[in-house]
């Protein structure tokens, strides 16, 4: 099996795509948005699957399964259950996650290195047995990875990571899942989703001045919030669209996680074309150019979106203003301009803002905005500053998304330009992005700002301090922070002071160029390609590791109504997967998952009590333990337990771990106000039940000793409600319904156990 497309594998393709969309086109009787064509071109079977949006679940064919290295390993690890000698599509596992940043690239590499040495023998060795490409550490971050090699127009790409969708800025269909769903299609089953609703961002105008494609995306998600995306697929359409990079396009298409969206896509351009011929991919070009209308919306769609999609927002880039959003959230936004106009007319800090002016550290890059065009701008802005004799005023950090980027940004000249400006240039990987960031104790012994061109920012995310707080912007008004050292300065309006003493005003970042005009160099090789054969590679686990930890098959559902379960913590306000199952120092845990479990929810607020990780073991009367010791104390009992949440439970990374954690320590269902998809999909993958209430304000008649029970589990079907029976403490009782969103195929993995509890089975 090849593992990257060739022009003759892609012809096929957009054949198949044809003349599955005839059939879909007849059977709907409507001109096609981006997504549907795309979506539906993949139809396992376009005949008879039911084509409702938002009530349908699709089953699709996958071009492409990519993992990253810590969730490649329970992946590598449940697919190992399936039986299965061979991955049956094209697969790949990225070492990205693990690599901490400490001092710079070099050390930092070649320590993460020897500290992971177990894992990446284990993910290596899977790779070759099982069939996937493996890209080695210091190869580049996932998405980054993705775009300059296997992304393009109309594919159909499921990653284990929230930000998959990064490849939409290459016109691919890329989401963001679970390990079950990405192992089930690996086994060779068709993958299944909840047919996405439409909504359509219409760009017109042109960026310009300070304005870059980061502030595009923190726009929308001030407009739909973190929440606003979910079971949507976001489409970028307009005469505006096509005025954007590639990888400009690839920025929004990333953030669009925070949107709780499934994906987000732009249709095929010639700046896409443009980046594929400088990738070395230009052989792909005349394939796509001969199918154009398979890979963009219908004329009649875009001519009049409203009558398409089910909400349209509009943005003109010619009048669009720089953005930062956050602290906390990354749909907290506003204008620079706006910011700094806060900071300076504010007389003491508000409270769940920005508590001081002054900037601790600047960091740019990350999977989200490392392209060579966010580079150029920024290496744009440090060389304006070196002109007049200023280096950066706090530590700044540089982050290459991947080996190629960093290689032709040292040829160049950028990584230089910032490099003098004071900037330490880390790994090419995730780093402080996702928490793997070794900060030093004195920087977060108290409350401090850090700016970043990252793409998430929630509470101790990116160094595991609650005392930081993350704003987030394009590259460029980060480099321009770290200059001015404070977030009130606005490089539109201010001006800066050269160590002469002499002030001067930044200029705007020079248009740079979307791709290197001498071309991409790879750099160092990275990139292993798996044998034909992989029968004789053993893939060992010692036992007694403490990183490794073969999974074993979940028990099947007993068939009876849990009555009498403990509710093992409900928790207030934003729970998100980093909140459920947090990074940072377990990160190292996640292939054994019977200790890396002993974080869960260890960053959730208790409702109750407002602590934050801390709940009552209500069966031995124990209080003041985390949730981790009560679940525990709880399956030793052989008592299931229940986890209650807010809105929007599960924001954030696709974390798995968030699922499989509950499951392992006997969970049996989660009931919210509210889930975000992914996290929503994972629990139903591992046999746990997600409930919402069907009156979210049901949510404040659950205590915290209560005891409850689900009744009516045997008989339970898609779009029947569920009854759910609060005992109180006090002898008193309330009634109360739940609603759920599986479909029978759903149901079945409940009933098994797990969704790969079904899996060997259907695959053989």
């Amino acid at each position: 099996m090849s593992q990257f497309i060739s022009p003759e594998a892609l012809t096929r393709l957009y054949a198949d795509m044809a003349d599955r969309l005839a059939v879909v086109r007849r059977r709907l009787g409507h001109p096609l948005t981006l997504s549907e064509s795309v979506l539906l071109g993949h139809l396992s079977d376009p005949e008879t699957q039911p084509l409702v949006p938002g009530t349908s679940y699709l089953a699709l064919g996958v071009d492409r399964v990519v993992f990253q290295d810590v969730l490649g390993q329970t992946g590598m690890l449940q697919f190992m259950q399936t039986g299965r000698e061979r991955v049956a599509v094209p697969a790949s596992i990225h070492c990205d996650h693990l690599i901490q940043a400490r001092v710079d690239a070099r050390s930092d590499l070649r320590a993460s290195v020897d500290e992971n040495r177990e894992v990446y023998a284990f993910l290596r060795s899977a790779a070759a047995k099982y069939g996937l490409g493996f890209w080695a550490p210091g190869a580049g971050i996932i998405h980054q990875v993705v775009l300059e090699n296997y992304a393009f127009p109309g594919a159909l790409i499921i990653g284990t990571d929230s930000h998959t969708p990064n490849a939409g800025g290459l016109g691919a269909c890329a989401v963001g899942v679970g390990g079950a769903d990405a192992v089930e299609a690996l086994a060779g089953l068709p993958w299944e989703v909840l047919y996405p609703k439409r909504i359509a961002v219409y760009l017109t105008g042109a960026l310009g001045g300070w304005t870059a494609p980061k502030d595009v995306i923190l726009r929308v998600a001030a407009e739909l919030t973190v929440s606003g995306g979910t079971n949507a697929i976001v489409e970028y359409i307009g005469p505006g669209a096509r005025t954007i990079s590639a990888t400009g396009k690839a920025t929004i298409t990333n953030m669009g996680a925070e949107l709780g969206a499934t994906t987000s896509m732009f249709p095929a351009d010639a700046r896409m074309l443009d980046y594929l011929r400088a990738s070395g991919r230009g052989d792909l070009v005349p394939v796509i150019e001969a199918n154009l209308a398979l890979l963009a919306p219908d004329p009649a769609v875009e001519a009049d979106p409203e009558a398409f999609y089910d909400r349209v927002i509009r943005i003109d880039l010619s009048t669009l203003e720089p953005h930062v959003v956050g602290p906390h959230s990354p749909d907290r936004a506003r204008t620079v301009a706006q910011l700094a106009a806060q900071m300076k007319s504010r007389s003491a800090p508000v409270e769940n803002d920005v508590e001081s002016d002054a900037i601790s550290a600047a960091l740019i890059g990350s999977c989200t905005n490392s392209s060579y065009e966010d580079m150029s701008r920024a290496a744009d802005v440090a060389r304006q500053a070196q002109a007049h004799g200023l280096r950066a005023a706090v530590p700044f950090m540089v982050t290459p998304g991947s080996e190629q980027v960093r290689a032709t940004i040292a040829r160049d000249g950028q990584l230089e330009a910032l490099a003098t400006m004071g900037g330490t240039v880390l790994a090419n990987a995730c780093g402080p992005c996702i928490g793997q960031w070794r900060r030093a104790a004195a920087a977060v012994a108290a409350p401090n700002t850090i700016v970043t061109s990252y793409n998430r920012n929630f509470p101790r995310r990116n160094d595991g301090s609650p005392n930081t707080v993350n704003l987030i912007a394009s590259p460029e008004i980060v480099t321009a922070w770290a200059l001015a050292g404070r977030i009130s300065f606005d490089p539109q309006r201010d001006t800066l002071s050269a160590p002469d003493g002499s002030t001067f005003r930044l200029a705007p970042p020079a248009v740079a160029p979307e791709v290197p005009p001498q071309g991409f160099t790879k750099g160092a090789t990275h990139y292993i390609a798996p044998p034909e054969n992989g029968r004789d590679v053993t893939v060992s686990v010692d036992p007694a590791s403490e990183r490794i930890q073969v999974l074993r098959a979940w028990p099947a559902w007993n068939g009876k109504d849990p009555k009498g379960m403990p509710v093992l913590i409900k928790t207030r306000g934003k729970t998100t997967t980093d909140h459920i199952s947090p990074a940072g120092p377990w990160l190292k845990l996640r292939g054994h998952l019977e200790r890396f479990s002993d974080n869960l929810l260890s960053g959730g607020t208790n409702a109750f009590t407002g602590a934050t990780g801390r709940t009552t073991d209500w069966l031995h009367g124990e209080e003041d333990v985390t949730p981790a010791q009560a679940a525990r104390a709880y399956r030793a009992a052989n008592v299931p337990w229940v986890i209650v949440g807010d809105f929007n439970y599960g924001e954030g990374s696709s974390r798995e771990h968030a699922a499989l954690s509950p499951r392992l320590l006997g969970g049996m269902a989660v009931i919210a106000r509210s889930f975000a998809r992914i996290h929503e999909t994972n629990l139903k993958k591992q046999g746990l039940l997600a409930l919402t209430f069907v009156d979210p304000a049901d949510y404040e008649r659950v205590r915290a000793d209560d005891r409850i029970d689900l009744v009516g589990l045997a008989s339970l079907a898609p779009g029947r409600e569920l009854q759910c029976i609060l005992h109180h403490a006090d002898g008193s009782n309330e009634t109360l319904w739940l609603r759920h969103s599986y479909s029978d195929v759903q149901l079945a993995w409940f009933r098994a156990g797990s969704a790969l509890n079904v899996v060997p089975k259907r695959a053989q």
